[in-house]
């Protein structure tokens, strides 16, 4: 019988515990926040709704005891200062590598044998910071931003040819941001090449709309998204706790993977009850290899910020 702990009761975390309970991927759901009553608040407010919706799931929430959060199976970690209009993730550094660092410590001491997922932005560099604050293996580490950037770019697609969403199978791959290196030629339509249903420029459109789908919707609502965030980090809860083995693209510490190495990526991982089972190697082109590499260029640089910060 599973235990999950959410970290940060912000829409975020509170859509994913919402999205763990209502499908019952876990018996216990723990909402943590440093903020008093809200934790609990909101998982009181989720609980409630169980005869509602018919659920079984039984959420907790604490307002910074991590006591509660003993023995949790896996932890989702989506603690951290939001972004602003006008803020890059770069800016969010500092902060959030503070307060990521913290929670993975306190989430080590009681349950040192959870798989951890990060979702605090900037997402690449905050992976980095929980795994070696955590000193687990890598593939017990891992970051939630492809699935969020590949629902994205799969729901402008089936936008654009007014189908169901459920049809269109995507892979991208890179840093989680306007670096990301999306990939037409891994998309399918039920099976379909999509580049056969969408013309080239139609296509490249959408691609840069993904791109910038996160500052998207900060500038319509002046704060980060949160639905598709937490169902996000809550597909990748279900796939290990369940283990499905499917394949997503999560972000993981590359050790020689892609000629990279020492450098946090999201790549096709297949997840299961270990965590990241497999990273999975793409035959990319040379097009493909090059944005690739300016996407690491990118996470290295500002993987590098906060080895300064932390050297301070």
């Amino acid at each position: 019988m599973a235990k999950v702990t959410v970290v940060g009761a912000g829409n975020v975390g509170a859509t994913c515990a919402d999205v763990l309970a209502y499908r019952e991927i876990a018996e216990e759901i723990v909402l943590v926040d440093i903020k008093e009553g809200v934790a609990e608040g909101k998982a009181l407010d989720i609980w409630q709704k169980a005869p509602i919706n018919q659920y079984d799931s039984r959420t907790v929430g604490s307002t910074n005891d991590y006591s509660k959060t003993a023995n949790s199976d896996v932890v989702v970690i989506t603690s951290g200062l939001p972004r602003k209009p006008g803020m890059t993730r770069d800016d969010l550094i500092e902060t959030n590598a503070g307060i990521v660092k913290s929670v993975t410590e306190n989430v080590i001491k009681h349950s040192p044998d959870a798989i951890i997922i990060v979702v605090s932005n900037p997402l690449d560099v905050m992976t980095y910071q929980a795994h070696i604050t955590s000193k687990l293996p890598r593939t017990k580490v891992m970051g939630m931003a492809g699935i969020l950037d590949t629902a994205r770019y799969r729901a402008f697609i089936a936008e654009e040819l007014n189908i169901s969403p459920k049809e269109i199978q995507a892979i991208l791959m890179g840093g989680h941001g306007d670096t990301m290196v999306p990939l037409p030629r891994y998309t399918t339509v039920a099976g379909i090449p999509v580049t056969e249903l969408i013309d080239k420029d139609t296509l490249d459109a959408i691609i840069e709309r993904t791109k910038f789908g996160g500052g998207e919707l900060v500038k319509l609502m002046g704060t980060s998204a949160w639905y598709a965030p937490g169902s996000a980090a809550a597909q990748m809860v279900e796939a290990i706790l369940k283990n499905q083995k499917r394949v997503f693209p999560v972000c993981i510490k590359l050790d020689g993977e892609y000629g990279i190495d020492d450098c946090y990526l999201g790549v096709p991982v297949i997840l299961g009850k270990n965590g990241i089972e497999k990273v999975i190697e793409l035959d990319l082109n040379e097009e493909e290899k090059a944005l690739l590499e300016v996407s690491r260029g990118h996470v290295k640089e500002v993987m590098t910020v906060l080895d300064k910060i932390t050297n301070k």
